[in-house]
């Protein structure tokens, strides 16, 4: 007798009635989660429930409490984080993956397209085509995934083995404090400490100093620390800015340091035909990392690191054997079943054993729209970001932060009737806040507090652009005119 009570076979009939909710809460016509906070958390809160409601009133529930109050980061009007919605392809694709293939592992299409998505990633961005790539949980993973690659690499070349016997020499890491704070934690992961960061100088336009990294490399000769990588953006998470990837990759070279390049936000802007020159130094990189999550149109949970020297990312990552799984596996010539093998061992290049099929969501995002879709995106992304610095640069009460190297503009609102522009601005960004429809971030430039808009989404269209600084403007002269 059966007496499973979960639904296991009404899915299509199920998913009519969420995408129901769904579909009106894409009409992004409801209140913001705050307003109803009370409500919501009191429906959806109590003790665990000894006996269960059923599937469709799940889905009622759901509707009703949960999916309206889900997040603003939806919104076409957010440019606060480097994150956004996933467009139609790459939520139903990841629900194909969900259904049809639970994890990556075995002879599956899911487990090719893991491979062909990485090979379709490298050639959209021109990265050596001698990189081994891996997909994981996002540029959290994806950055310690590289620089435990890097650090393998640092103590093979004085002959030791990190992986079996541990940190047992001091390091160092060289990046700029514009460098994403997952950098630091990865190093202090993987147990060389965060002390070993080194922050390089930066330059006027917030990128690293060539000169101030060549200057620390020599004072660094003198000390018997390890340097094991030289981090660099190739578009920070906080401006936009690039390195100069050529000249650092040269230095690297010449030191014989691991260059490890984080483009998890900053790598498509390589499509964009008016920056593609900054991004020369790619071709000298011994790991680079993505995040299909951010401009690709995927859901949140798919990063990618490319490493060239794949036996390091082995042996820092293998898991080793397990009876439970080798002991089913036969040879690649003997194979008669899908499970006779695990298809390509991703799980001995990352963290993770147990992981989803990520390469089909990116397989499917591309094949969607292809190579010129994903350029007409980041191009038209890159020229909001210049086209509200066109406007900061000419209305009088806007000053232009930084000049846009790719989608984050760092703007702030000015007047002469102003003492404190900081505080101002803060004002500004909390009423753009309350208001809820464009909802920017804000960062420090140098010190200056700025609005920080970065343009991502799919949904995130040219008004978009327009709408916020017409916001901004209304909002800074409707409090000037309070403070007269």
């Amino acid at each position: 007798m059966h007496n499973e009570q979960a639904t296991c076979d009404h899915l299509a009939e199920l998913l009519g009635q969420i995408t129901t909710h769904l579909e009106k809460f894409q009409r992004f016509e409801h209140p913001d989660a705050v307003e109803n906070i009370d409500s919501w958390t009191s429906a959806l809160s109590g003790p665990v429930p000894e006996k269960g409601i059923g599937a469709e009133q799940v889905i009622a529930e759901m509707g009703e409490h949960v999916i309206p109050n889900g997040s603003q980061i939806s919104k076409p009007g957010c440019t606060s984080y480097i994150t956004s919605a996933a467009t139609d392809m790459g939520s139903i694709a990841t629900l194909a993956g969900i259904v049809a293939s639970p994890q990556r592992i075995s002879v599956t299409a899911f487990n090719h397209l893991e491979g062909v998505a990485l090979q379709w990633l490298a050639e959209m961005f021109g990265l050596p085509s001698n990189m081994q790539g891996v997909f994981s949980s996002g540029g959290s993973t994806a950055n310690l995934i590289g620089l435990g690659a890097a650090r393998q690499s640092a103590f093979q070349q004085i002959g030791k083995d990190v992986a079996a016997d541990g940190v047992q020499r001091v390091c160092r890491v060289y990046a700029t404090e514009q460098s994403h704070h997952t950098i630091h934690r990865s190093v202090a992961v993987l147990g060389m400490g965060r002390n070993a960061m080194v922050n390089i100088p930066l330059d006027d336009n917030m990128r690293m100093s060539a000169d101030a990294l060549r200057k620390q490399l020599l004072i660094d000769k003198a000390l018997d620390a390890l340097p094991v990588a030289i981090v660099v953006n190739a578009g920070s998470t906080n401006t936009g800015a690039i390195d100069p990837l050529q000249e650092i990759g040269e230095i690297a070279r010449e030191h014989n340091i691991w260059f490890h390049i984080d483009g998890a936000y900053g790598l498509p802007g390589t499509l964009d035909p008016q920056v593609e020159d900054l991004y020369k130094g790619l071709a000298l990189a011994d790991s680079i990392t993505v995040d299909a999550h951010k401009w690709l149109g995927a859901p949140v949970g798919i990063g990618a690191t490319f490493v060239r020297d794949d036996k390091a990312l082995r042996n820092t990552f293998t898991q080793g054997e397990a009876d439970y799984i080798e002991a089913t596996i036969v040879d690649d010539a003997d194979v008669e079943n899908s499970m006779d093998s695990v298809g390509f061992p991703y799980h001995d290049l990352g963290v993770e054993l147990s992981a989803p099929t990520r390469g089909a969501i990116v397989w499917a995002l591309i094949r969607e729209i292809g190579v010129d879709g994903m350029r007409a995106r980041i191009c038209r992304h890159n020229e909001m970001a210049r086209q509200v610095a066109e406007q900061a640069k000419h209305h009088p009460n806007l000053e232009l932060a930084l000049e846009p190297t790719l989608s984050i503009c760092c703007f702030r609102y000015v007047h002469e009737k102003a003492d404190d522009l900081n505080g101002l601005n803060k004002q500004i960004h909390r009423q753009l806040m309350k208001h809820g429809v464009n909802i920017p971030s804000t960062t420090m430039v140098g010190d200056k507090f700025v609005i920080r808009p970065c343009f991502l989404g799919a949904r995130t269209d040219w008004h978009h652009a327009d709408d916020l600084v017409n916001e901004v403007i209304k909002i800074g002269d409707a409090l000037i005119a309070d403070v007269r």
